[in-house]
């Protein structure tokens, strides 16, 4: 697979949490590290995501933003 986007996080889905329309999708980068999306339901199905299954995180954005306390 190639993609336009720079930033991609491989990782291992840890929990898929169904809604009627979008589903929240869990990926471990690494122990105690986590990424989550939220995708619509079909392409949860579409690409048959479940838990244990490995995956990639692609973030594509303009802008990233930091802030501190």
């Amino acid at each position: 697979m190639e993609v336009s986007a720079r930033n991609s996080l491989k990782g291992t889905i840890k929990k898929i949490h169904p809604g009627a329309v979008n589903s929240e999708v869990t990926l471990e980068i690494v122990p105690g590290v986590e990424v989550t999306a939220i995708i619509t339901k079909e392409s949860v199905e579409h690409l048959q995501l479940q838990e244990g299954k490995q995956a990639i995180a692609v973030i594509k954005a303009s802008d990233v933003i930091i802030a501190t306390e």
